[in-house]
C-alpha cells in the first residue's frame, strides 16, 4: 500500500512515520500535490500554529489539493484543525472540509489547565475508524483512552464521530466522505492508536 504523508511546516511528523513503520509501512513524505494525488492513504498529522501551516500550505498549493483529495485521508491533531472552515488560532481561514470553527480553550475553573495534555477517554464513537470499539456512555467501564496536546478544540457537530470531555464536550474526531481526522494522537496511544490507525489503513 502506497501510504503518504503530508510535509509542511508542524512538528510531530515524524513520531507518524515511525508508528507506521512499526506497522511495516515505510511511508513517503512528501509536500508535492501529484504525490499525494497518487497515494492509497494520505495522512495529515503535526503539531503548531494554524496561521504559520496554512500559509505554508498556500504557498506550495497543499490547501487545493489536501480539498481535492479523493483516497482517504487522516488529519490529526492540528491536522483536524486545518480540514475545519475557520481557526481562531491566529484567526485564519482554514481548507474548509468540515463546516465548524476551531476555538480556544477557555479555563472555568482553577483546575482547568490549557493546553489540555495528557490521556482522556472517547465515547460516542461511530464510523468505520472505530471498528472494534464499544460505543459506551461517559459512565461506560471500558471506555478507549488516548493521549491528547492542544490548545484549541472543535465544537461537537454533526460531523462529529467520537466525543473528548475537557471543560466542555468536543469533537475527538471527525468523519466526512474520504475525510477522517483525530484531535489525539494515535501514534502515541498504544494499542488502542494502533488499531485506530489499522482501521483507517483498512478502510
Amino acid at each position: 500500500m502506497n501510504v503518504a504523508i503530508v510535509k509542511y511546516n508542524a512538528g510531530n511528523i515524524y513520531s507518524v512515520v515511525n508508528a507506521l513503520r512499526r506497522m511495516g509501512i515505510d511511508p513517503l513524505l512528501t509536500d508535492d500535490a501529484e504525490q499525494l494525488m497518487k497515494a492509497d492513504r494520505v495522512l495529515f498529522p503535526g503539531q503548531g500554529e494554524a496561521r504559520g501551516a496554512m500559509e505554508y500550505l498556500m504557498a506550495h498549493g497543499l490547501d487545493r489539493a489536501i480539498r481535492d483529495l479523493t483516497q482517504p485521508v487522516l488529519g490529526i491533531c492540528v491536522g483536524q484543525q486545518l480540514l475545519c472552515k475557520h481557526s481562531e488560532e491566529g484567526d485564519v481561514d482554514c481548507i474548509g472540509i468540515f463546516d465548524a470553527e476551531v476555538k480556544r480553550f477557555r479555563p472555568e475553573k482553577h483546575e482547568d489547565k490549557v493546553p489540555c495534555m495528557g490521556w482522556n477517554a472517547l465515547y460516542g464513537l461511530k464510523s468505520p475508524l472505530y471498528k472494534g470499539f464499544d460505543s459506551l456512555s461517559p459512565t461506560g467501564q471500558s471506555l478507549p483512552y488516548v493521549y491528547f496536546v492542544h490548545s484549541y478544540y472543535v465544537p461537537v457537530c454533526e460531523d462529529t464521530i467520537a466525543v473528548a470531555d475537557y471543560i466542555l464536550p468536543y469533537s475527538a474526531s471527525l468523519q466526512k466522505k474520504n475525510f477522517y481526522t483525530c484531535q489525539f494522537h494515535p501514534e502515541k496511544s498504544g494499542h488502542v492508536g494502533e488499531l485506530i490507525i489499522k482501521n483507517f489503513l483498512e478502510l
